[in-house]
């Protein structure tokens, strides 16, 4: 038996999507090798004899944590604090989020998830490039000065082979539907959003191969009578996948209750777009050329555009299974094995099953993370 081996004793863990009593998971060389009754022989024990054992979370917008925003630092040093800040709230894989910027920013940080993806540093699965190609008056916050249309610059950097799972949210309106169709030719997740759209342009673009949207309902043209909008769009086509910020600020319960209605969990996925204070006590922060204030678990720049969040993802999955009514299981499959399925890692993470990998995560009864593996380490 490897030394790395180690057996988990779960008094409770969610197996299949329905909560089991009673099981030992072997863990050995970062994948989980065998479930069963009964411990193996010879294997060191660690009992979990209360919460439950949940499949590791993934959270596939993260702009930050711990203090340092990934615009900002785009470095190795950056993206290991950011991880190891989301890890404290169940994250075992992320995807580095820059938001629009120059291109040499964008660059240093395509460069910073390159180096820790050699390195295999724990949880940094790949990047999202969120803009620049963004729609001028859905732009939130993201700086005006670097909007701007896809050139073969921003093109050569999305096309690298060694970034991982490379997402780009795009507006339509911005990016024609063969750019689309190049990009996710070329392994590309493409997702729309900041954008001012019709529901014509919005088709068009999945029918190209577009696979999700950001931000459900944020940045978005909205759902009308006459006028889907992109809010339409996503909750009408069963294609696609749409994440979704259950921090209580983005959006109403109501309408994220109808989102999970309309698509169901194996569509709607729980996201942070979680900014630097996460895991600090940090309350404000400069942001390009302004700064950004806290104010509970809402976070906003001078102009008063929502400028990202505080969220964790165990703060999420608790919003979905209370305030939501979907129940744990339901809102832990929101946060694992749907992105896992979005961004084509479903053979891989996203639950607790013999051969996946050991990225797992220990909540308290009361909803807090008690503790967090990655490849079968401890965080």
């Amino acid at each position: 038996m490897s030394a790395e081996a180690l057996c988990l004793y779960a008094a409770t863990v969610l197996l299949h999507g329905e909560l089991q009593q009673h099981k030992y998971l072997l863990l050995q060389d970062g994948i989980i090798r065998k479930i069963s009754d009964q411990p193996p022989p010879g294997v060191p024990l660690q009992r979990l004899t209360s919460g439950v054992l949940l499949p590791g979370f993934i959270d596939t917008q993260v702009n930050g944590g711990g203090g340092v925003l990934f615009n900002q630092q785009p470095t190795l040093a950056a993206l290991q604090q950011m991880m190891q800040a989301h890890a404290r709230f169940g994250t075992t894989a992320m995807l580095p989020t820059v938001i629009t910027d120059d291109i040499e920013v964008m660059r240093r940080a395509a460069g910073a998830v390159a180096q820790a993806i050699q390195q295999a540093v724990p949880g940094i699965i790949g990047i999202h490039f969120e803009g620049p190609h963004l729609s001028t008056p859905k732009r939130g916050c993201h700086p005006p000065q670097y909007l701007r249309a896809l050139t073969d610059a921003e093109l050569a950097l999305y096309q690298r082979t060694d970034l991982g799972v490379r997402l780009l949210t795009v507006a339509p309106e911005c990016i024609s539907p063969s750019q689309i169709t190049q990009l996710v030719q070329s392994g590309v997740l493409v997702s729309l959003g900041h954008s001012n759209a019709t529901a014509d342009i919005v088709m068009a673009a999945l029918d190209a191969g577009a696979s999700g949207f950001t931000h459900l309902y944020n940045g978005m043209s909205a759902l009308t009578s006459r006028e889907p909008g992109m809010v339409g769009c996503a909750l009408a086509d069963s294609r696609a996948y749409c994440g979704i910020i259950l921090d209580g600020e983005h959006l109403h319960p109501l309408a994220a209750r109808i989102a999970l209605n309309a698509k169901g969990a194996t569509r709607l996925m729980l996201v942070t777009d979680a900014m630097s204070p996460v895991g600090t006590d940090e309350h404000e922060f400069a942001f390009f050329d302004g700064v950004v204030r806290r104010s509970g678990m809402k976070l906003t720049n001078a102009q008063g555009s929502l400028a990202g969040s505080v969220l964790d993802m165990a703060s999420a999955v608790h919003y979905a299974a209370s305030e939501l009514g979907a129940g744990l299981a339901v809102a832990v499959q929101m946060a694992s094995s749907t992105p896992a399925a979005f961004i084509g890692h479903s053979a891989l993470r996203g639950a607790i099953a013999e051969g996946f990998n050991a990225d797992l995560v220990w909540l308290n009864d009361d909803g807090t993370v008690q503790a967090c593996w990655i490849a079968g380490h401890l965080q």
